[in-house]
């Protein structure tokens, strides 16, 4: 037996009713509607059932909607800005002008209730229906999205897509599985060009991050470059959601979610052989979300260990603890510092078909062929120490934790440090020395981190002096260099080679890089006694001293000395 049709209700059953339909026709064009995804007055229109303008004069009456012509509307005269282009398309509703908190949008289709609640709650206003003909709104629609785009365009600057073609712009979920990229929620053109063009030149130019930011009456985009920020430009404060929603899909993010912080991945290829990953955080502010993307370059590391900036036994220090079957190293700098740089160092010169490497990272940032990564997750119980203990029951040789965080992972990564592991782990302190008391102010005992730590790095980056522009520093006096520590220094006065930043078009003020300015202390049996006996981080920087290991000051001071940095530079990343 069939199931009765529904009765006719709306417009519908007001055209039935005054005759210009039938019944049976009504229900084939309602129908017909749903399967083509279209309102019923198009539907009825576009085959040709009933006239237009009858159509709108019997919709006016049924629901006691204004009627406007909408030949008399001039697209370009319209605002660009009251709703996005998304459900302008979705609901064929136009907004053809604002007064006070109320919207005016020309519609077809009165009973599409669904559109006006939709755009009411993007906008924040009333929304009001004004009727206009079906056959007429799709082109309207069509002429103002086609003045929206190019005005987006021209907001966003001359993007020519240079340098665009060929790019492979592909989204990692945080389980690291790939995903194909759904376009349909931001498919606007001049918006995709300029995200893609952004990152591009964030890569070209060496940048470390990428910060969109919104604020009241501006939005900012920043690249660090060398590790300080500066403007690159300046969109439109009213594109604000649309950069963070294209932004969010790319990295596959929840884009209705914006009051709470969320995180993702990019991955770009730029070419068969290199791929750039993004890690990407949004942070809710007062005027929308703040979105970051830390460039993660797989190739930094393997780029080897002379380039990083160690002096030659700084360098043998850290290659004969990378060599112990045991022990373990600490990195220790403030976010920035390059520390992940120095440790995936160390664990790709360890990276061999004989060892058996596991790390626990938050996240992972760079993915090394044939080492085990881990990305802890908290909100499921696996932590740094479920990780670890983890990984002591796979027998591994070498282990890596991102961070030490709390004293049950400082147990027991000195356990597993004390009993045949290489372990590698960063801290967050300023210096070698103070690493030491830092463990000890966890609650580890002496005797664990006398007897279990082998090496401690400490260290910033400076920026490196362009080569092309730099020029000496004639204009520094004695006075000054006996001031600024170069006496302690271990080179003579006459060997020093200080140089000023200029700046030129190769570099950035003057600079073009960065170079590792590192505290690299091999514990000793002196600094051992110290531990043991409880001294404190002064105690331990002198017997470091005394043992020649130098201090991030004198680090500072010597890469100065050999003009690889400035002055002004070693001042701003050490202090005495």
């Amino acid at each position: 037996m069939n199931n009765p049709s529904p009765p006719l209700s709306g417009l519908a059953r007001r055209l039935v009713r005054d005759g210009l339909i039938t019944e049976e026709l009504a229900y084939q064009a309602l129908a017909a509607a749903q399967k083509e995804k279209l309102s019923l007055p198009q539907q009825l229109v576009s085959s040709g059932k009933i006239s237009a303008s009858k159509l709108l004069s019997t919709a006016s009456d049924e629901f006691g909607a204004a009627v406007v012509d909408i030949n008399a509307l001039n697209p370009s005269n319209l605002d660009k800005n009251l709703v996005d282009n998304k459900l302008i398309r979705k609901h064929q509703a136009l907004p053809i002008f604002k007064r006070g908190n109320r919207l005016f949008l020309a519609i077809a289709d009165p009973t599409n209730l669904h559109a006006l609640d939709e755009i009411k709650f993007q906008t924040g206003l009333n929304t009001e229906a004004i009727l206009v003909e079906a056959d007429k709104l799709g082109h309207h629609i069509d002429q103002f999205l086609s003045v929206a785009e190019e005005s987006l365009g021209e907001g966003l600057g001359d993007l020519d897509g240079e340098g665009l073609e060929g790019l492979d712009i592909e989204a990692v979920s945080e389980s690291g599985t790939a995903r194909e990229e759904d376009t349909t929620e931001v498919d606007e053109a001049p918006i995709v060009r300029f995200v893609n063009k952004v990152l591009l030149d964030a890569i070209k130019s060496g940048s470390s991050d990428i910060h969109f930011e919104p604020y009241e009456k501006v939005y900012r985009v920043r690249f660090r470059t060398d590790g300080i920020l500066r403007e690159v430009a300046r969109p439109p404060t009213n594109l604000a959601t649309r950069l963070s929603a294209r932004l969010k899909v790319m990295s596959q993010m929840d884009i209705s979610e914006r009051r709470v912080p969320q995180d993702g991945r990019i991955k770009m290829k730029i070419s068969k052989t290199r791929a750039i990953d993004f890690r990407v955080n949004t942070l809710p502010t007062l005027w929308g979300e703040k979105i970051v993307l830390r460039i993660l370059d797989p190739s930094s590391a393997k780029l080897g260990i002379d380039a990083l900036g160690y002096e030659d036994f700084q360098k043998k220090l850290y290659l004969d603890a990378l060599a112990q079957p045991q022990g373990m190293i600490l990195v220790t700098g403030p976010t920035g510092s390059g520390k992940t740089v120095s440790l995936y160092t160390g664990l790709n010169i360890l990276n061999t078909i004989e060892r058996n490497i596991a790390t626990a990272e938050d996240p992972v940032e760079i993915n090394l062929e044939g080492v085990n990564q881990v990305n802890v997750n908290n909100k499921v119980g696996l932590g740094f120490a479920e990780a670890l203990r983890s990984f002591l029951r796979q027998d591994p040789d070498v282990v890596m934790v991102g961070e030490i965080r709390d004293l049950q992972t400082a147990e027991i990564a000195i356990k597993a440090a004390q009993t045949g592991h290489l372990v590698l782990s960063t801290l967050h302190t300023n210096s070698a020395p103070e690493t030491l008391t830092r463990l000890m102010s966890m609650g580890v005992a002496t005797f664990n981190v006398a007897t279990s730590i082998s090496l401690i790095i400490a260290q910033r980056l400076a920026r490196r002096l362009c080569p092309t522009c730099k020029r000496p520093a004639t204009d520094i006096t004695d006075k000054v260099l006996t001031e600024e520590g170069f006496d302690d220094i271990g080179i003579p006065r006459e060997e020093l080679q200080l140089f000023h930043p200029v700046g030129c078009d190769k570099c950035s003020a003057g600079y073009k890089g960065r170079v590792g300015v590192y505290e690299v202390v091999r514990i000793t049996p002196e600094i051992s006694r110290i531990i043991m006996e409880g001294g404190n981080s002064i105690n331990i920087a002198d017997a470091a001293r005394r043992a020649g290991f130098n201090n991030l000051r004198t680090s500072a001071l010597r890469k100065t000395a050999f003009g690889l940095t400035s002055l002004e530079e070693a001042n701003r990343v050490t202090k005495d």
